[in-house]
C-alpha cells in the first residue's frame, strides 16, 4: 500500500492563490501518472490535473490557465499551484498516483474559496 500525504489546503479569498503538495513514501519514478482530483459536496470526483513521468500534463478545462501541476521525482512530490481561485473551486482535493498495480489516493485536503 502506498500512503500519500497531502498538505496545503485551507481557506482563501476568491482571486487568491493556494499551493497543494503531495509526497509519496516511495520513489515517484515508479508512477507513470501523478495528479490531483477534487470532489465538491454532492458532486462526483473529477480530474483536475495530471502529470506523466515524461513531460505531458493534462488539465480540466475549468482550471486551464489558472492551475499548474508539477512533479519533482527527486523529492517524490507532485504539486498543484492554484491561482485566480473561484468559489466553484471549493472542494476536497485528492492526490492520486498510478502505476501498473493500480491507483493510490491521499486522504484529501479541503480547499475553500470565499467570495
Amino acid at each position: 500500500q502506498v500512503q500519500l500525504v497531502e498538505s496545503g489546503g485551507g481557506l482563501v479569498q476568491a482571486g487568491g492563490p493556494l499551493r497543494l503538495s503531495c509526497v509519496t513514501p516511495v520513489r515517484s519514478l515508479r508512477f507513470n501518472l501523478m495528479g490531483w482530483y477534487r470532489q465538491a459536496p454532492g458532486k462526483q470526483r473529477e480530474l483536475v490535473a495530471t502529470a506523466s513521468n515524461g513531460v505531458l500534463t493534462n488539465y480540466a478545462d475549468s482550471v486551464k490557465g489558472r492551475f499548474a501541476i508539477s512533479r519533482d521525482d527527486a523529492k517524490n512530490t507532485v504539486t498543484l499551484q492554484m491561482s485566480s481561485l473561484k468559489p466553484e473551486d471549493t472542494a476536497v482535493y485528492y492526490c492520486n498516483t498510478r502505476d501498473f498495480r493500480g491507483d493510490y489516493w491521499g486522504q484529501g485536503t479541503q480547499v475553500t474559496v470565499s467570495s
